[in-house]
């Protein structure tokens, strides 16, 4: 049986011990590529790996439990050790992360007096169930069962959202009661009373998180252990995530990570966060929210040691080296084939209007007021909704109320106005011109926020009502668009411009491989290749092309179909071996 334990320093079956980590999400990459990242952070000379648990990945709908195919942690964890690695499990409730919700399952919010993130019963109970279905896949892969898991995390950078030590204590108990034996950790920024706020040094070792000035902030938590404690960054930022809106791809200076990475190992052991950060697929982009929303792009490249598609960086080599001074570095050749291929361009098929297929691909909700997404037990995608509101008249005064995040605003099928973030709740004043009269609302969850204050109030859809001529207007239908079912789209019924629209693409190949599409001219949407979501795609960039990993693909005849919100379409998709992230 083998043993980990924290004493001055990390020891490894009493043999003193520096984690060399790099952090690579399971979750971001499809199962066929883990094993070459694997590898890959192996042959830089890393001795462990770290990943999040994503929560709502696991647990989509309460009660529904999933770890088969890409969300197999236990094959992630068992590969990593096949591959010569160790493991640092952060399987807190919340994980930030950029990730949609921080992790946390969009059901939580059913409860309307949730207090997220604190010691309230009916969230405890629920992490609790939780609890029992995840750890029941790992336990048993602990060091001390001779499985890879070195480390586990409680919570995660807590101290920047409370300071309630009975929840973090309980937490840590949770753990502890669910047979974990290996020991604990949080960790935090080194800024403020983070530290302070989120440690619970009695049972889980303080590390921190930063991306510079490292020297300073190991000087602040030696003073912070009071005691020889091993000095830790849990997460070693090395690059930076995108928005939609941001004026180019975040990168930073190889140099400026080379000098950070070479004083951290020096000195204590490292999580360089991301390794290889991958992909937000589908619609699991989470979201910051300060001064305004900033949805993440699909793209979590981060600027990483590996790209998004898993090449290898000069940060990489440089990396490389610095690892080079501490430890041997392994030889061995990758066992995965990846290339990557150019499609050429392609003309679109089908198009239909989501107004024509609306009943084929959703079951029609009616009720007098307007219901959230989550009152109608969705977490993700679109919700559309529809209201007759009578003759001709003038509208002086037209408010959506406590709505997120994006609306589209039709009267009779046709587009009045886009309003966006802080635009949504602003008076809108129109005509209407028929003897009868339609309102139709899209409105996109772009996110649900991953930190900070605002995740308290992450209702998507419409929440409270919407305002004509200054009263709630009742009676309405609604349409949930989780867009989890596009096999029942009707591409037979029309297409009008300018409308919402789905547009199918066919593409015979003979060989697969990686691949990229490029939607120029196109607005805002989705991509679904095969049925796989491979993420949104918006003109503001940055970024302009979305990965198509070369496993989602077949050889032979292969559906892509682009839903496109804004009425901006063309007839054509481009399929390139080039990315473009902006």
């Amino acid at each position: 049986m083998g043993k980990f334990e924290i004493k001055e320093a990390f020891y490894l079956n009493e043999e003193p011990f520096k984690i060399i980590s790099g952090a690579i999400h399971y979750f971001r990459v499809v199962p066929e590529y883990w094993r070459d990242r694997l590898e890959k952070l192996r042959l830089m000379g890393c001795n462990t790996v770290e990943t999040y648990v994503a929560w709502n990945m696991h647990e989509p709908n309460e009660g529904e439990f999933h770890f088969e195919a890409g969300l197999d942690l236990r094959k992630f964890i068992q590969t990593a050790q096949e591959v010569g690695l160790y493991v640092i499990l952060r399987p807190a409730p919340y994980i930030c992360a950029e990730w949609e919700f921080g992790g946390l399952p969009y059901w939580l919010l059913h409860d309307p007096n949730l207090k997220l993130r604190f010691d309230y019963q009916p969230f405890m109970e629920k992490i609790h169930r939780y609890f029992d279905q995840l750890f029941a896949q790992v336990i048993d892969l602990q060091v001390t069962n001779n499985g890879p898991i070195i480390l586990m995390q409680v919570e995660n950078e807590y101290g920047g959202y409370a300071n309630d030590k009975n929840y973090m204590r309980k937490m840590a108990q949770m753990m502890i009661d669910q047979g974990v034996n290996v020991p604990l950790v949080t960790s935090d920024g080194p800024w403020g009373d983070m530290l302070e706020n989120g440690s619970i040094p009695e049972l889980a070792l303080p590390t921190i998180n930063c991306g510079s000035k490292v020297k300073e902030h190991f000087k602040r938590l030696r003073a912070f252990h009071g005691e020889k404690r091993p000095l830790m960054v849990m997460e070693f930022w090395i690059g930076w995530f995108d928005a939609w809106g941001d004026e180019a791809h975040h990168t930073t200076s190889v140099a400026e990570a080379t000098n950070e990475l070479s004083d951290i190992l020096d000195e204590g052991s490292v999580n360089i966060y991301m390794f290889h950060g991958g992909t937000n697929f589908g619609f699991t982009s989470g979201a910051n929210y300060y001064e305004k929303l900033m949805p993440d792009v699909t793209s979590y490249d981060y600027d990483a040691l590996l790209t998004e598609w898993g090449d290898m960086t000069p940060k990489y080599e440089a990396f490389k080296e610095v690892i080079r001074r501490h430890t041997a570095i392994p030889e061995f050749p990758l066992t995965t084939v990846i290339q990557k291929k150019r499609y050429g361009k392609q003309t679109v098929r089908q198009r239909v209007s989501l107004f024509e297929t609306l009943d084929t691909i959703s079951q029609k909700v009616h009720s007098n007021y307007p219901l959230s997404m989550e009152a109608l037990n969705q977490g993700r995608g679109y919700i559309y909704y529809r209201s007759q509101i009578g003759p001709a008249r003038p509208i002086d005064d037209f408010r959506l109320i406590s709505a997120m995040d994006r609306a589209h605003i039709y009267i009779n099928n046709q587009l009045k106005t886009i309003q966006y973030d802080l635009e949504i709740g602003q008076k809108e004043s129109f005509v209407l011109d028929m003897p009868e009269n339609e309102l139709g609302i899209l409105i996109e969850n772009m996110g649900r926020v991953n930190y900070s204050v605002k995740m308290n109030h992450q209702h998507k859809g419409i929440k409270d009502g919407v305002l004509i001529n200054g009263a709630f207007q009742s009676e309405w239908e609604m349409y949930a668009l989780p867009m989890d079912n596009l096999e029942h789209i009707d591409f037979t019924k029309s297409y009008h411009v300018g409308q919402p629209s789905f547009s199918r693409f066919v593409i015979d190949i003979e060989e697969t491989g990686d691949t990229f599409i490029d939607l120029a001219g196109w607005g805002k949407g989705f991509v679904t290749v095969n049925g796989f979501n491979i993420g949104r795609f918006w003109e503001k960039g940055p970024q302009k092309r979305l990965y198509i990993p070369a496993p989602i693909l077949k050889i032979g005849s292969n559906e892509i179909i682009v839903f496109e919100s804004d009425g901006q379409v063309t007839d054509t998709v481009t399929l390139t071996d080039i990315p473009d992230l902006g």
